[in-house]
């Protein structure tokens, strides 16, 4: 990552905490990953060669950012869901001034409807937007993830009682290595690989 889009993501870093301090509605707020949180990610990304990234919960784009860069060198995508066409917009401003934007594929609409559409194969999907309803779209998804696929969500120590069921699910599913990481509001991080035969 190059040092203006790092100087960049520290604007960002600023300008969410300060918006989301005084912003008393929640649907609002950008609610950006911690920063620690938001290098593991995209390390996972960059490490596993991920091309086919889908994100779910686009907010300002600052986690978008970290993922098309961590996907660039592979000349990988992201397609990055989120229900609000108000922060798509910031996203899209903030993905272009990054140099990014060519790398991503915003879509505005609900996630779940949304995730019917997509063809896949996707080897990297990232959960941070409707917990409760991230089992429904885990489900959608499994057909469409390739051979490899790591699944990682956010808030998974944070809101334990809304994330139970997908957290639940990732840990019955066949040939799946599953892990929580205690940084930031916790991180669930699932490896889907086939047996070796």
């Amino acid at each position: 990552m190059n040092a203006e889009v790092r100087r960049l993501l520290r604007e960002l870093e600023e300008q969410g905490r300060a918006h989301d301090a005084r912003e008393p509605e929640h649907s609002r707020k950008v609610l950006n990953l911690e920063p620690e949180t938001a290098e593991i990610v995209s390390m996972l990304a960059r490490g596993s060669r991920a091309k086919r990234v889908l994100e779910i919960g686009t907010s300002n784009g600052y986690s978008t950012i970290w993922l098309a860069d961590a996907v660039a060198p592979a000349l990988g995508t992201v397609i990055s869901i989120d229900r609000s066409a108000e922060k798509q917009k910031m996203a899209r401003e903030n993905l272009s001034r990054a140099g990014l934007l060519e790398r991503v594929d915003l879509r505005c609409g609900d996630a779940t409807e949304l995730v019917t559409t997509l063809p896949g194969p996707f080897d990297f999907v990232f959960f941070d937007a409707d917990r409760i309803d991230a089992h429904k779209q885990l489900m959608l998804l499994l057909p469409k993830l390739a051979p490899s696929a790591f699944l990682v969500a956010d808030n998974a120590l944070s809101h334990p009682t809304e994330i139970a069921a997908y957290l639940a699910m990732v840990g019955n599913l066949e040939h799946m290595q599953h892990a929580l990481i205690r940084v930031g509001k916790g991180l669930s991080v699932a490896l889907t690989a086939p047996p070796i035969s």
